[in-house]
């Protein structure tokens, strides 16, 4: 099937908008946050990595948002619908230090883009290929692991408060991305609506691999920044 083949799915190319606009505005609240943490870094070659990333975020965002464009999808109609939830999230989760910042960029982010490369595993090999590029570390892994782990190093108390920081984020990250899935129906159909359509789709078996993936993949990055999950 080609991707127009796909696309002549009216439910389909409904989800195919939900995935990229929830995306495209993820993208562009995560350059607006890192780069308020631009400007609370402590030092000016913090501030600049920080900002860099920053950056980065944005391409992506310009990259969602283009191509939706291409496609015919309105960009900011394709965004609507996400705003209340993840402005919700991030009121929520909003971060007392830089440090709390630097971890929620590592490790609540990176649940969200761990959820959605699950959910891209059935589009269409064009979308997926630019989910998973808009999805892609553009270094902020490595730079948070390191930052955290030298004030660590520096201050071992910050670990306990870290951890316990990283512990919130997951459990509300989860809830976030489960609830936007579950109330937009073009999107949850992606998961279990391909049958009869030529798509693949996941029992509720895989749905349950699904969720244990994304908490491995928690636990691991935890991992790397020296903090217990």
């Amino acid at each position: 099937m080609t991707q127009q083949d796909w696309l002549a799915d009216p439910l389909y190319r409904d989800a195919v908008a939900d995935l990229l606009g929830v995306l495209a505005y993820g993208e562009l609240t995560a350059f607006v946050r890192l780069a308020g943490d631009a400007e609370m870094s402590p030092t000016q070659p913090l501030k600049a990595s920080v900002a860099s990333l920053a950056v980065a975020e944005f391409r992506h965002y310009e990259m969602l948002v283009s191509r939706m464009a291409d496609m015919g999808i309105d960009p900011e109609q394709a965004m609507a619908p996400f705003i209340a939830p993840i402005d919700a999230f991030h009121e929520r989760t909003r971060p007392s230090t830089w440090l709390e910042g630097l971890v929620k960029a590592y490790v609540g982010d990176g649940i969200a883009t761990d959820f959605y490369r699950e959910i891209a595993a059935y589009v269409d090999p064009s979308t997926q290929e630019l989910v998973h590029s808009a999805m892609a570390d553009v270094g902020q892994a490595d730079f948070v692991v390191k930052v955290v782990r030298e004030a660590i190093k520096d201050d071992p108390k910050v670990a306990g408060r870290l951890a316990l920081w990283g512990r919130r984020l997951v459990g509300e990250a989860l809830s976030q991305a489960q609830q936007v899935a579950v109330e937009r129906d073009a999107l949850a159909s992606l998961l279990v609506g391909g049958v009869g359509t030529g798509r693949p789709s996941a029992d509720l078996a895989e749905l349950g691999r699904m969720f244990a993936r994304l908490t491995d993949e928690h636990t691991r990055r935890m991992g790397r920044l020296g903090l217990a999950a």
